[in-house]
């Protein structure tokens, strides 16, 4: 079909050329923003004059018709049209004629697909924060009932020092309540409207941008035409925030495949989460773990993609940045996938109690607090270390825990130890004592989740805040 843009050529672009260029395949899902973006633009035109407020109004029926087509499957997005742009403004032609051509009055592509991908992205953004609110909810709800579920806390993969389950949870409950925070910073800065930029020096029509920000629900128009249509900090931003909640899913989805394992048995994946294996009947496979762990190189690639794209880029628009969105959409696509699959999975998790405190139990975790009792009945902490080290070592060697050893077996070892180190040692105390804020004792936890309850109580986006 002729192009939109053909009247400088004399001849046809080469189909290979053509098909190179064209950029429907993928584009065709920015559809809504670019009839939204078409919307407010008719309408400010007609607000101003520019054209005829009846011209206006076919205008604006017209785009919501072709809306209408295409969401009841009455008009398809064929790859017969170059970009979604051509696609709406020719149907809109093909119904209206010439006042369909005057849509595009004072308006560029450049700023018709930074506008597009701009109310993209911002309505993205609220899923995502939606699905990682959900996922907060699981959590919070695993915290409350977990305050006294010992198990062991590891450093390096060792067993290090008795927590609880609910204090586990809350280290992730903290990283994703910051990447929701990440969200909603980079919706702030990006949430201005390119709209009326042109092609890059902006137009000699009298255009009301903040109108049409207004119209579209943005903070104002953007403050210099040259960055609003080739400026694409905000997906990098997105992207960057969309790689480091899908590094925290690939943490939590290791210790998950970890925890599942016959070595550790701490949880057991619920049968629609997991699957078996063609030719091992006992087997019951992490796979949604696995799989979400795997597909974290695939956004973090999209990130390192639209970086490279954008680095060498003069200003303004250049056509490197089509590239912007197949990476962006298949990013959002798998980031929100992946949310929402381990939501589920996490929900239908069944935590094997008992293992997880006998794991800390027989992982010597208690070992500091061995020494703690030393030192505080005078043993200096040098000597009172290296009194537990021999202690574990004469364990390790009966197969057997601290708690374990009689009191004339410890007493082998320093004549300090008297029948109140069990109660010193037990898992509980270990953990209950530590009461600090942020702590795993159980005091410290309910003020903790406390907080995280009022916080999920409180909508993040209630108000336009805006610097």
């Amino acid at each position: 079909m002729a192009q939109l843009w053909g009247g400088r050529f004399t001849k046809e672009t080469d189909k290979l050329v053509y098909n190179f260029n064209a950029s429907i395949s993928f584009d065709k899902k920015l559809y809504k923003q670019d009839i939204e973006g078409s919307k407010a633009h008719a309408a400010m035109l007609g607000k101003q004059g520019i054209i005829t407020k009846e011209e206006a109004g076919q205008i604006l029926n017209a785009l919501d018709e072709i809306l209408s087509d295409v969401e009841s499957g009455r008009l398809t997005i064929s790859e017969e049209y170059e970009d979604i742009h051509s696609f709406v403004e020719a149907n809109l032609i093909e119904r209206l004629g010439d006042t369909g051509k005057k849509l595009h009055t004072g308006r560029s592509r450049n700023d018709q697909v930074a506008l597009d991908m701009r109310l993209y992205i911002r309505g993205e953004i609220k899923e995502v924060d939606g699905l990682l609110y959900r996922l907060l909810k699981t959590i919070l709800s695993i915290m409350e009932s977990n305050t006294d579920t010992v198990m062991p806390g590891f450093t390096h993969l060792q067993k290090a020092q008795p927590i609880t389950l609910a204090h586990h949870m809350g280290a992730y409950f903290e990283m994703f309540k910051r990447d929701r925070q990440r969200l909603y910073d980079i919706y702030r800065r990006m949430n201005y409207c390119p709209l009326g930029s042109g092609a890059l020096a902006g137009t000699t029509y009298p255009l009301d941008r903040e109108y049409t920000a207004e119209i579209l629900g943005f903070y104002g128009p953007t403050l210099n035409s040259m960055d609003g249509v080739s400026d694409r900090d905000y997906l990098i931003e997105f992207l960057s925030a969309a790689s480091t909640i899908m590094m925290h899913l690939s943490r939590f989805c290791e210790e998950v495949i970890i925890w599942n394992s016959n070595e550790y048995r701490f949880v057991e994946l619920d049968d629609a989460y997991s699957t078996g294996s063609s030719i091992m009947p006992q087997k019951k496979n992490p796979d949604i773990a696995e799989l979400v762990r795997g597909k974290t190189g695939r956004v973090y690639g999209a990130l390192i993609s639209m970086l490279t794209t954008m680095k060498g880029i003069p200003l303004a628009y250049n056509k490197d940045m089509q590239e912007d969105k197949e990476l962006t959409f298949d990013a959002i696509d798998t980031v929100k996938g992946c949310i929402a699959l381990f939501e589920g999975m996490l929900s239908t998790m069944k935590f094997h109690r008992e293992v997880m405190e006998q794991s800390a139990k027989g992982g010597f975790t208690n070992a500091t607090d061995a020494a703690d009792y030393l030192v505080n009945h005078g043993v200096p902490f040098r000597d009172a270390h290296g009194i537990i080290g021999r202690i574990v070592l004469y364990c390790i060697d009966r197969e057997i825990a601290i708690d374990d050893m009689s009191l004339e077996e410890l007493k082998s070892f320093s004549d300090v130890f008297e029948q109140d180190v069990y109660q010193a040692i037990s898992m509980e105390t270990c953990v209950n004592k530590r009461l600090t804020i942020g702590a795993p004792g159980r005091l410290a936890m309910e003020k903790v989740i406390a907080i995280e309850k009022t916080y999920l109580e409180n909508n993040l986006w209630k108000e336009k805040e805006h610097e």
